[in-house]
């Protein structure tokens, strides 16, 4: 009689740190092929940045005051750090939709019954809408170019300052990435998280530095402006692109944005992956 014995190799045993990153991965890579399949997400993403750049150049380029000339180029030159930071941002919609719409298909459900990590299902969400946001955020950039924006149109910079620009771009959408998974888990339907993902969005990136000088919005409003996390990370856009339009407040913010942009972000994931993680924990139950 033989004996027949298993000689296939066994799964090594990951440590929790590992497992986690790797179930992200998965997740993420599950996320990435569903939006390559439905190519429309991706259209729509891209169409509605790159109206904003055109409506926003040619519509009030020859009427906004920046310093002390309404020349359309310096405009130009002026909005394209804040149309980046819109578009990054609004990246958050698309994030609690598509979370709420998991959850109210039951695919949560079915993530749980799995010897997964907890937050994997919302950290491989996050990290599939950062690379569409990168995606996005590239081809305007491109547009942005053939509308006449150019890094460097009002101070010297470099290739490693545009990218650092960049960065604290797609690490402002990451963040913001968060607060918009919480807005879906904590909804019922995917209609009602992406109407909670853009209510709060129009005040923090209208009520910046953005699209006018803060200095020209009312008294009461400057310190909002001045202190907003949205408004750190544009004035350090325009700082390290050498555009335009720096504002001269003496907001620690303003004066510091690059820091600012860096602390305010990684609060913001740091605070909101917390909560997502443990609404998570309770709402799939």
């Amino acid at each position: 009689m033989t004996t027949l014995t298993d000689t296939a190799p066994r799964p090594r045993p990951r440590g929790a740190v590992a497992q986690s990153i790797h179930d992200s991965l998965v997740v993420t890579k599950r996320n990435l092929i569903r939006m390559m399949r439905i190519p429309e997400m991706i259209i729509f993403g891209l169409i509605q940045p790159v109206m904003f750049v055109i409506l926003f150049t040619y519509v009030f380029g020859g009427s906004m005051q920046i310093g002390n000339t309404t020349d359309p180029d310096v405009y130009k030159n002026f909005l394209m750090a804040g149309i980046f930071a819109q578009t990054v941002t609004f990246a958050t919609a698309g994030a609690g939709a598509g979370i709420a719409d998991d959850m109210h298909k039951g695919l949560i459900d079915r993530f749980r019954s799995l010897p997964m990590a907890r937050g994997a299902v919302l950290t491989g969400r996050t990290l599939a809408d950062l690379v569409q946001t990168a995606l996005t955020l590239t081809v305007l950039a491109l547009v942005a170019l053939l509308v006449g924006w150019r890094p460097g149109s009002d101070a010297p910079t470099n290739f490693a300052k545009v990218m650092a620009g960049f960065g604290l771009l797609l690490l402002l959408g990451y963040a913001f990435t968060w607060i918009g998974a919480l807005i879906g888990l904590s909804v019922r339907t995917p209609e009602a998280a992406t109407s909670g993902g853009l209510i709060w969005l129009f005040p923090v990136t209208f009520i910046s530095n953005a699209f006018v000088d803060s200095s020209k919005l009312p008294g009461w409003l400057q310190p909002v402006a001045e202190w907003n996390p949205f408004s750190a990370t544009v004035q350090a856009c325009r700082k390290l692109f050498g555009n335009p339009g720096l504002s001269t407040s003496d907001a620690w913010p303003m004066q510091n944005p690059v820091w600012a942009s860096l602390i305010y972000s990684v609060l913001i994931v740091v605070v909101f992956r917390t909560l997502s993680v443990r609404k998570y924990r309770s709402a799939a139950v």
